[in-house]
């Protein structure tokens, strides 16, 4: 069925599918938030995502022949196929040769939130896991710093950002 058809529709079907993942992860979220509270939840939130970030670039680096142990450049590209890299506006700017800059500019996410006149969701502590895991996977030389990212302040223009270097 798929391989017929046209890219209009299954850019339709892949986002359909990024929010249907992304709307299961935050059901899974507040479902422990009401039963634990949030402490708990951004606890099991980030034990799940030591698990899921490998996999993800893994499965990313094999679909898409991305050289693992290539660096930032491997990197830059495995975060364009992340599966949120379509429900999210995001950017990558380069710092140097071995400084990587990557923003996310919208977040499906906080955006809701803001729609709905509540505070960022406070992500830092499990963004650090994310990203981490995610980009050691891509390649061990990869150290992550995180800029900044909900509860912290930021910008109109971003959520957060992660500075991304290759010792």
């Amino acid at each position: 069925m798929f391989e017929d058809l046209p890219k209009e529709e299954l850019l339709k079907i892949i986002d359909a599918y990024a929010k249907a993942w992304q709307a299961m992860d935050g059901a899974y979220f507040l479902a422990l938030e009401k039963k634990y509270g949030m402490d708990v939840a951004i606890e099991m939130d980030k034990e799940a995502w030591k698990i899921f970030s490998p996999i993800e670039a893994k499965r990313i680096m094999k679909e898409f022949g991305i050289d693992p142990k290539g660096g930032l450049k491997s990197l830059e590209q495995a975060l364009g196929y992340r599966v949120y890299a379509r429900l999210n506006t995001q950017s990558t700017e380069w710092k140097d040769e071995k400084t990587l800059i990557f923003t996310m500019n919208a977040c499906r996410v906080q955006l809701a939130r803001n729609r709905k006149g509540l505070p960022d969701f406070p992500c830092r502590p499990v963004g650090e896991i994310e990203y981490s895991y995610f980009a050691k996977t891509i390649d061990p030389m990869i150290k992550t710093r995180c800029i900044f990212c909900p509860p912290d302040d930021h910008p109109e223009d971003a959520y957060c950002r992660w500075e991304f270097t290759l010792e």
